[in-house]
């Protein structure tokens, strides 16, 4: 194991545009002082590699033991070179010491990387075996580039990754998640813009997209998105996919869609619990990157490839297990339909007899449906759907649903959320203007909306609409609930549901979850009124469950 670095900063690498990119390499002092070669982890993003992490999150920098180049998202080189590998850290374009146009998730981005990449196996240091590491924007990124196929990208872990920025990122549903884009531009792009300090205000609005004003604009799939929609089936590199149950609202969605759909032989989803960014640099999750790494890029037989194809957190009113598999969804899941039935609130195995209708005002309480209680242990781990007949009284309307599970003593299982506090266990949203279907791209679990086309309501006139529930992973012991609740605005997740929490240490979080409450996006005038849900005979509403047989 070595134990010197050296440390490079600032060193260009040319873009095919003739802009050059900047980075910083880090590198094993090689035995003897002689020349050698090593593999190479890279990570691109805009967060500024230069920043150190306590300038950001000093709790979370002492957390990590606060070393000199700790750094938000990115793998530790004090770690990583020792263990005989090289780090490249770049500043991505527009983002701390890289120049250009700064617009986030583009092809531009995609490009850029693969150019990096093919750059570091020329250099005198490169074994040529390029491997990708990072979490959330430095794992999308990955996806994008590695789309491309980039001959020297021989491995890669997109740590809670999305995939597709309308639907995981900037739309849910069709509606703009305004609260956490709003939070994140300004507050972790724009406060490391290229040229802070040397350029003017006005020259720096006019090096970077205005990026709240074009997603208002933009409420259909159009090429500010699609240019960040990359085709994951052209993806064939070996790589290790880690979504989090908690982050429901950007990276779990598209862990899982780019594990289903890439073309990689040789590929691994492993779905965790936890915060956003802690589990990525525990011991364990370490020691994983490390045993992957060493097989792809430096060809020791380790036993990696005996690893399960896929481990997902369980999560039970008792704690966290472990369950492994060889394919997502889960082989052995039993898709069961639980039938709404307005007239008693109730989830039911089979559909009501009689046709029944429930209104709710868009700005009021959720509406809720329970099954009665569980007489067997079961799981419920993959995606959900819900079939919603529904109508408004409006041209439009929103449809938010929550899934919860409530304990024997009336407790409700939480999540963990991205910083550590309450997260539901599933959401869903649609807009019932977005409500066409993408036929080619849709599963009777998994619906997927084309986005391309506004379809607005006949007031007071039901239709069928098919809302995608994100996947999910909970253990119902016996004598526990399942519950949907249904709304026509964001719920609370800012502190505990229901009857409380089964974690009593669990505290609100300070994060800025994903609500979707821009007055722009959302006026009253279209998505308030009252919406109203028809369940039974040619409106059977019904919810479409992943059901596990349980471990024993």
């Amino acid at each position: 194991m070595h134990e010197s670095m050296i440390y490079e900063r600032n060193v260009e690498i040319p873009m095919r545009d003739g802009i050059a990119l900047r980075a910083n390499i880090y590198r094993p002092v090689a035995p003897g002082h002689n020349p050698a070669q090593y593999p190479v982890i890279m990570s691109l993003g805009p967060y500024g590699k230069d920043r150190h992490l306590a300038d950001r999150a000093p709790e979370l920098a002492r957390k990590l033991g606060g070393g000199p180049f700790v750094n938000w998202e990115t793998p530790d080189p004090q770690w990583w070179v020792p263990h005989g590998y090289v780090l490249v850290r770049v500043d991505s374009r527009g983002s701390g010491e890289s120049p250009g146009y700064l617009a986030p998730f583009t092809q531009q981005i995609a490009e850029d990387y693969y150019d990096a990449i093919e750059w570091a196996a020329t250099q005198p240091w490169s074994s040529a075996k390029i491997g990708t590491l990072g979490v959330s924007y430095y794992g999308a990124s990955q996806w994008a580039a590695a789309a491309l196929k980039p001959p020297h990208l021989a491995a890669m872990i997109p740590w809670e990754a999305f995939a597709d920025a309308y639907r995981d990122l900037y739309r849910h549903g069709g509606i703009l998640s305004n609260r956490f884009v709003g939070w994140w531009w300004p507050m972790t792009m724009l406060n490391v813009q290229h040229g802070l300090g040397t350029l003017s205000t006005q020259a720096l609005e006019a090096n970077r997209i205005n990026l709240m004003e074009e997603l208002r604009a933009r409420p259909l799939m159009d090429p500010l998105y699609s240019t960040w929609l990359p085709d994951l089936s052209t993806i064939d590199v070996p790589f290790v996919s880690v979504g989090n149950w908690g982050n429901v609202g950007l990276h779990l969605r598209g862990n899982v869609d780019a594990f289903t759909q890439a073309a990689s032989k040789q590929k691994w989803l492993r779905m965790i619990v936890g915060d956003h960014v802690l589990p990525a640099f525990a011991p364990e999750a370490l020691a994983m990157q490390l045993k992957f790494f060493d097989h792809f890029l430096k060809g020791r037989d380790n036993g990696w490839l005996d690893e399960p194809k896929v481990t997902v957190a369980v999560r039970s009113s008792a704690g966290t297990t472990q369950r492994n598999a060889t394919s997502w969804p889960l082989e052995g899941t039993q898709w069961k339909k639980m039938h709404l039935d307005v007239k008693s609130h109730a989830l039911k195995a089979h559909p009501p007899l009689e046709e029944g209708s429930l209104q709710y005002a868009a700005d009021g309480a959720a509406v809720s449906f329970s099954t009665a209680l569980i007489e067997e242990p079961m799981e419920m781990i993959g995606p959900i759907a819900l079939r919603l007949w529904a109508a408004s009284s409006l041209a439009d309307m929103d449809v938010f649903v929550r899934i919860r599970k409530v304990d024997a003593q009336g407790r409700d299982l939480v999540g963990v959320s991205p910083a550590g506090g309450f997260m539901a266990l599933a959401l869903g949203w649609l807009r019932a203007s977005h409500r066409k279907l993408d036929t080619a791209r849709s599963l009777p679990h998994r619906p997927v909306h084309s986005h391309d086309e506004h379809q607005p309501l006949t007031p007071g006139e039901p239709v069928a609409l098919d809302i995608e529930i994100w996947p999910t992973s909970i253990s119902f012991e016996a004598g526990s609930r399942l519950v949907v609740e249904i709304s026509g605005q964001d719920f609370d997740t800012s502190g505990p549901l229901g009857h409380g929490t089964v974690d009593p240490n669990a505290k609100p979080t300070p994060f800025i979850h994903f609500l979707h409450n821009d007055p722009v996006d959302r006026p009253v005038a279209e998505f308030g009124g009252t919406h109203t849900i028809y369940t039974g005979a040619a409106q059977d509403s019904y919810l479409l469950l992943p059901i596990v047989p349980a471990i024993k």
